[in-house]
């Protein structure tokens, strides 16, 4: 997977419904069962506690916001040293099983939690550590909600959930302008060729094999960010493929109203211990995808330098 340098994610199926796990994770106080050492010692209003945590030696407040779309539930997570001051911002994402797969007779939710980090504040510890305390607890909150629900060992899920991430030096506004029209897909999009008309939000495409595929998207204002979903559906086999891209304002995502840009973090889905026929088959697909909408997008923009300083945002990126 590509990886932008200050985003880390982590995911899990969970036996459980949306709905239980969405409510569960909108109580703050409910940080103190899974979390390694995020504990709430005050509440100081509605959507906001004062407590310890795993990586400071200092106090954090913590801010919960919910995130509406139609679909699945979310939520973000705001962390900071100082009260309305947050710098550090978590996505969670909450997919169920009919979203991964439409007619699937799995139950469960499948959890996608997004990390970032911003380079001007942190510290070589949080570098150091985020992957395997967030990982662990991941399986933590995983383990806490399957027991509640019965459960006395972990459920597996039949897919599992990879990314692939890019910081893009180019106005938020221009992404979603450019990638929201369908059309453009047949620019950035090199294992796809347009076949017939293409609308801004349907088409049909030959892929690879010149196989007919049928693209939708669909894009959904998510607070402060925009998350574009792409549906790609083989007619002539039944098979669907989606991928949710999350695209956020670099400035929301590491609390810095000077940072341009976006970060475009996209989700993909794969069945475990199978390989897929048809549609994009390993992560590097879409990660030179990503890098073709970097490229294109930074251009457009003028930003001609960025490029080759690689796929991670850097605070001096003007």
């Amino acid at each position: 997977m590509v990886t932008e340098r200050n985003t880390f994610a982590t995911s899990a199926y969970i036996a459980t419904t949306p709905e239980t796990a969405y409510e569960y994770l909108c109580s703050l106080k409910n940080l103190n069962e899974w979390t390694l050492y995020s504990r709430m010692e005050e509440q100081v209003d509605e959507d906001t506690w004062l407590g310890t945590a795993s990586g400071y030696q200092k106090k954090l407040y913590y801010h919960v916001k919910r995130l509406d779309h139609p679909d699945f539930y979310g939520i973000e997570w705001h962390c900071g040293l100082e009260y309305q001051k947050y710098y550090q911002v978590y996505p969670v994402l909450l997919f169920p099983a009919e979203y991964v797969e439409p007619g699937t007779d799995e139950k469960g939710v499948y959890l996608h939690w997004i990390s970032f980090v911003d380079p001007k504040r942190r510290s070589p510890l949080i570098m150091e550590g985020i992957h395997t305390v967030h990982t662990s607890e991941c399986r933590s909150l995983k383990g806490n909600l399957e027991r509640k629900a019965g459960l006395s060992a972990a459920a597996k899920g039949r897919y599992y959930v990879d990314t692939d991430t890019v910081y893009v030096n180019a106005p938020i506004e221009m992404g979603i302008e450019y990638l929201s029209d369908l059309k453009n897909m047949d620019d950035w999009a090199h294992l796809l060729r347009a076949d017939g008309e293409i609308s801004g939000q349907s088409g049909e495409f030959r892929d690879e094999y010149d196989q007919k595929v049928k693209v939708t998207q669909r894009l959904q204002p998510v607070n402060e960010s925009y998350l574009l979903e792409h549906e790609f559906f083989y007619p002539d086999y039944g098979f669907y493929q989606r991928s949710p891209v999350l695209l956020i304002p670099t400035s929301h995502a590491f609390g810095d109203p000077e940072a341009p840009g976006f970060i475009q973090h996209r989700i993909t889905f794969w069945k475990t211990g199978e390989q897929l026929p048809h549609g994009k088959l390993q992560i590097e697909d879409f990660g030179s995808e990503s890098l073709n909408i970097k490229r294109i997008l930074e251009g457009k923009a003028g930003n001609l330098d960025t490029l080759a300083q690689g796929l991670s945002y850097m605070p001096q990126a003007k």
